[in-house]
């Protein structure tokens, strides 16, 4: 990777901030906005004519969103490779009828050519050759397309900006699977991936979904040996867990402020058990306020994913008991927020070995759609389905 232009990145962003202003906080008169400066964030309040606050960014593309959002996770080299046309096929011919693109990945890349002056060029991984051409195919076949951008989990950001990570003993901290991951109290990390997925909404993606919103799991025990800057938070007096959970609550507040004008939904992933307590300090995500901030919901909700939880010892091999009872838990959740979102949980296209000594407990055709029976059994009608590799069951009946 070539010389990482980081800080002229942050200059872009502030400087397209700065420019738009006006017309992204136009709703009504009385409105806040952030001006973001370095460190340093000024309320004003600004008022401005009618006419601008009609100002919504088009994109030329025109889609509809489905009766009901069911999907599935496309990686970038599936995306721009051979295997986008089965999955577009798999698609048209079914039940499904979206797409959840990678558009910036796990490991921080971004997974088209921007433009050659864009300060991202360096962190491009090219696997679509042409993501506004894969769009417009995308709305001939009626296909709703979310962009993923990963956020707070992020190795080339991290290596090139210790600054804005987490160190131990001078050296960037990684987890036990060698992931690092940036700051979410430094807002320059929010700026950062705004702009990316405000090229997103540009290119035409309908929604913007953003993964990896939280602190690294288990942060609690390792926050003590940990370096680490708590930017516009470290005066609060409030505890080092509360100042996660709001500092990871503001930035979903920031990023929907930010795409107000792009006529796009915003939606995060969010750990299921998450709604199940009052929130999960370790991480910073509270199932409520996160859900008050977001257009969607879409907690992980993976059968394998879960010890002993709701009276089910094992609920890898009972899809729809487990569904079922999470279901419930997170209903009562959501209808007491004033402004509910749409609820779209991640459901399981894959096996876990991991979770036993002989055979796995497989999955197919009867436990993908004892899954989606289960949420629509609890009045859930939107869902995504996960697998790593895009290889999705056959025969799958996406509304039973």
């Amino acid at each position: 990777m070539g010389k990482f232009h980081f800080r002229k990145i942050i200059a872009a962003g502030l400087f397209l901030l700065a420019a738009s202003l006006p017309l992204n906080h136009a709703e009504a008169a009385e409105n806040e906005v952030q001006m973001h400066t370095g460190k340093e964030i000024a309320v004003q309040p600004i008022k401005l004519p009618d006419r601008m606050a009609r100002f919504v960014y088009d994109s030329g593309l025109d889609f509809k969103y489905p009766d009901a959002v069911r999907g599935i996770y496309v990686t970038g080299p599936s995306a721009g490779g051979a295997k986008m046309e089965k999955l577009t096929e798999l698609v048209e011919t079914t039940d499904l009828n979206a797409m959840v693109i990678d558009v910036k990945e796990d490991h921080g890349n971004i997974s088209f050519e921007p433009p050659e002056d864009s300060p991202y060029a360096d962190i491009a991984e090219p696997y679509i050759d042409d993501p506004r051409k894969m769009l417009e195919t995308l709305e001939e076949k009626g296909i709703y397309p979310i962009a993923r951008v990963v956020v707070f989990k992020d190795n080339l950001l991290a290596k090139e900006r210790p600054d804005l990570s987490f160190t131990q003993n001078g050296q960037v901290w990684k987890n036990g699977k060698g992931e690092s991951f940036v700051n979410p109290f430094e807002k320059e990390v929010w700026e950062y991936n705004l702009e990316i997925a405000k090229m997103a909404a540009e290119l035409g993606f309908q929604e913007i979904q953003f993964d990896y919103v939280r602190f690294p799991e288990g942060f609690d025990s390792r926050d003590d040996i940990l370096e680490y800057g708590q930017g516009d938070y470290a005066d609060s007096e409030e505890s080092n867990v509360k100042k996660r959970v709001q500092a990871v609550t503001d930035f979903v507040a920031f990023a929907r402020s930010e795409l107000s004008t792009y006529d796009v939904d915003v939606s995060v992933d969010i750990f299921g058990y998450a709604a199940t307590i009052e929130e999960a300090p370790n991480i910073g995500q509270n199932f409520s306020k996160i859900s008050s901030n977001v257009d969607v919901i879409s907690s992980m909700i993976y059968p394998s994913h879960w010890g002993p939880y709701f009276g089910i010892d094992k609920p890898d091999t009972e899809p729809y008991n487990t569904i079922a009872e999470y279901s419930k838990v997170e209903n009562q959740v959501i209808e007491k927020l004033e402004d509910p979102p749409v609820s779209r949980p991640w459901l399981q296209d894959f096996e876990a070995p991991w979770l036993y000594s002989g055979p796995t407990f497989q999955y197919g055709k009867a436990e993908v759609e004892a899954q989606i029976k289960a949420l629509y059994d609890n009045g859930i009608e939107e869902y995504l389905l996960w697998n790593a590799g895009n290889n999705y069951t056959e025969g799958v009946d996406y509304t039973p």
